[in-house]
């Protein structure tokens, strides 16, 4: 492959300033400066559409679907949700909604509906409403009395014909789910916690739901202004330190295929939302990555996220006249592809004749995974684009570099206009596990320097007396005197805080509403 830009030095450079260029000026995702500590930003389909946005519970971040490295007559599908965790956003730390239903669907026929869709319910259940924690004391084990607030699952597998129920089947009852990583003197073992979280199934599936790092990598600080202006400073993954929730689903391709000789699947998955009235209804969807985020308009967004496949004729403008292509032609003279773009439907509507379309396949946007192709030993993180026939387009892999092949695409890599766009950032921060669930664990809340004066492995307990005491003071008396000192006085913050909300609530209890 010839490329337009080097992947290094100056033409590094070149190839930064058409990619943020571009998306700047054609306002692709949700307005905000990204920077690596939390703030408002969009990634795959991290806050792309104004209704979800608001509502973060509910918003499929990503989905990724890959034969299983470790086991590969199986598949893996992670599905993510909540965007942009901070690590330590407490004390309310981050849940599932108890009043949604977290769908993976499977299209195993090509006709752009579902055949089979895996639903996950959750209940959240708290120990004590009398404490504002999360967790009263170290955490050591998922049914530990400690861990104040936590969750539970089922799965119900739901076989389907023509997008109506035909049966049902409990896979998983009352499941744990691996809680927030509050930091290390709440969960000073988290691994622990999340392999206890990880539950085998019947028919050999294995399931999983709990915090994890966000595994997509890329940079997305285009939005202040050019990267400031400062290219030296590209290349930095935008999701560095932040996490998600993520559900992951391991299945025997049999239970998945429509058959050995028709072995590709189609896989989305949707949140639904409890309304007043009981009713569900869609509230956000996702399928191939950057698809609501960059090929459709705002005006497209919100009816994307609560639409079906079936109904995806409707957007078919934005795929075969894309936006993007025409941006860069118009700031960076690169001239776009012709339309209409063919190629691009069959990367995101179709799948790619040879390697994961199915046979009389209806155009419909799915993550397609050819389930026969064994997993790579070595895998490309350019997938398919490199040779490597198991990465993406082909389902996603969690070290896939989607950012990079889908501006290639985008720019005429299959039809010829052969070029090595990319975002410099090749892989993630952290390291993928080799085992199911495969993400890598949450960032803890309490990451970052030490406090000064402690050191690494130091009781905190015994760091604090020390602390209070006077500067230079060797003098035990003094320090107790210095620490019961400080004792008294946080009793009495203690005593005008209770006080204070005793009397908004009297306050409050007078008011009619």
């Amino acid at each position: 492959m010839t490329p337009l830009f080097s992947r290094s030095g100056t033409g590094r450079k070149g190839l930064v300033t058409l990619i943020c260029g571009a998306l700047a000026a054609g306002g692709l995702a949700a307005a905000g400066v990204a920077t690596l500590e939390p703030g408002a930003a969009s990634a795959s389909s991290h806050r792309e559409a104004p209704l979800i946005s608001g509502t973060p519970q509910y918003d499929n971040t990503d989905l990724y679907a890959f034969a299983s490295p470790d086991k590969p007559d199986t598949t893996t599908i992670v599905a993510d949700w909540i965007p942009f965790e901070d690590p330590a956003g407490g004390p309310n730390f981050y849940t599932f909604a108890d009043d949604a239903q977290y769908d993976i669907h499977i299209d195993n026929n090509g006709d752009a509906q579902g055949e089979l869709l895996f639903r996950y319910t959750f209940k959240t259940h708290t120990k004590n409403g009398d404490t504002f924690l999360y967790n009263t004391g170290p955490v050591t084990s998922l049914d530990d009395p400690d861990l104040n607030v936590t969750q539970t699952y089922d799965i119900d597998l739901i076989r389907l014909k023509n997008q109506h129920e035909v049966s049902r089947t409990k896979l998983a009852d009352d499941v744990p789910v691996a809680p927030s990583n509050v930091g290390k003197a709440s969960m000073p073992d988290y691994g622990k916690l999340r392999s206890q979280a990880v539950y085998k199934a019947a028919g050999g599936a294995a399931t999983f739901a709990g915090q994890a790092d966000d595994p997509f990598f890329l940079d997305l600080r285009v939005f202040d202004l050019l990267y400031g202006g400062n290219l030296t400073e590209v290349g930095r993954d935008t999701l560095k330190g932040y996490n998600v929730n993520t559900i992951a689903l391991q299945v025997p391709n049999d239970l998945i295929r429509e058959s050995g000789e028709q072995p590709v699947v189609g896989v989305w998955s949707t949140t639904q939302r409890r309304n007043a009235q009981g009713y569900y209804s869609q509230v956000s969807r996702l399928g191939n990555p950057l698809v609501n985020e960059v090929v459709n308009p705002q005006k497209d967004k919100d009816r994307f996220n609560a639409s079906q496949p079936s109904y995806d004729g409707q957007f078919l403008k934005n795929v075969t006249n894309p936006e993007l292509p025409k941006l860069i032609e118009g700031i960076y003279k690169i001239k776009a592809p012709a339309e209409p773009r063919n190629d691009l439907v069959d990367v995101f509507l179709k799948g790619v004749k040879g390697l994961n379309q199915q046979p009389n396949v209806k155009p419909s946007e799915q993550l397609r995974l050819n389930t026969s192709i064994k997993p790579s030993m070595h895998p490309k993180r350019l997938g398919v684009l490199d040779g490597d026939n198991a990465g993406f387009p082909n389902g996603r892999r969690l070290t896939d570099d989607v950012i990079d092949e889908a501006l290639q695409v985008m720019e005429g890599e299959l039809v010829g206009a052969k070029n090595d766009l990319g975002d410099a950032v090749d892989k993630n921060d952290k390291k993928f596990e080799k085992y199911f669930p495969y993400v890598a664990e949450p960032t803890a809340g309490s990451r970052g320097a030490l406090a000064k004066g402690t050191t690494k492995g130091a009781d905190v307990r015994s760091q604090l007396g020390d602390a209070l005491r006077p500067a230079g003071s060797g003098s035990s008396g003094s320090g107790n005197t210095v620490l019961i000192a400080a004792s008294a006085a946080s009793g009495a913050a203690g005593i005008l805080l209770i006080g204070t909300a005793l009397a908004w609530w009297r306050r409050r209890m007078q008011r009619p509403y």
